[in-house]
């Protein structure tokens, strides 16, 4: 999950450098915490959120195989 979230995010940012995935896994779910620099922030969110929430979807479909709930948020 990780990995994919961080491929997706180094592709859309200008400074691929600076992004940090931190990943927190309970029992049931995994958080994903997302830190992008200040310039590439809007980046990630998208008009109106639609980037920051196509991530999240991708992200969900591929949590369904490993039978968990992941939560992405971009800090």
């Amino acid at each position: 999950m990780k990995d994919m979230v961080m491929m997706i995010v180094k592709s859309l940012v200008d400074q691929p450098d600076s992004v940090e995935i931190n990943e927190i896994e309970g029992t049931q779910t995994i958080i994903l915490e997302v830190k992008v620099a200040s310039d590439d922030m809007g980046k990630i969110i998208g008009k109106q959120g639609r980037i920051a929430k196509a991530i999240r979807t991708v992200v969900k479909a591929a949590a369904i195989k490993l039978d968990k709930r992941v939560v992405v948020e971009i800090i």
